[in-house]
């Protein structure tokens, strides 16, 4: 084990207890989207677009679940259009499944999502 893995391993608990709900929103997002971009870069490989596929819509069904309680913070139209892009995201995965859309679109609504997350107020 070197310095680094001993570091990671030592400090990367209270890293970890430090993070913020939208931190943790963002590091969500940023695992499924990687593997996305991943099996997008690899055609052929249906088993692993297929799991990243399922990974991606069970991230926005969880988003979706999130924002249509009645407790959540967020303003109305932005609850409306999370739900809106995880139904997206739900008919869209099943298009690329059959090999009629690439996955290029979920990544890019992902990654906008992740810089919204990522621009705020300080504070936040």
């Amino acid at each position: 084990m070197n310095a680094i893995q001993r570091a990671q391993t030592a400090y990367g608990h209270h890293a970890r207890a430090t993070n913020t709900p939208r931190d943790t929103e963002y590091d969500a997002f940023a695992r499924v989207t990687r593997r996305l971009t991943a099996a997008a870069k690899t055609p052929g490989d249906v088993p692993e677009l297929a799991a990243a596929l399922y990974d991606n819509r069970r991230l926005w069904m969880i988003l979706a679940s999130d924002v249509a309680l009645k407790s959540n913070p967020l303003p109305g139209d932005l609850k409306a259009r999370l739900i809106y892009l995880a139904e997206f995201a739900e008919v869209h995965g099943r298009k690329v499944l059959a090999g009629k859309a690439t996955a290029e679109p979920l990544i890019e609504v992902n990654r906008a999502v992740m810089q919204g997350l990522q621009n705020r107020s300080p504070g936040q």
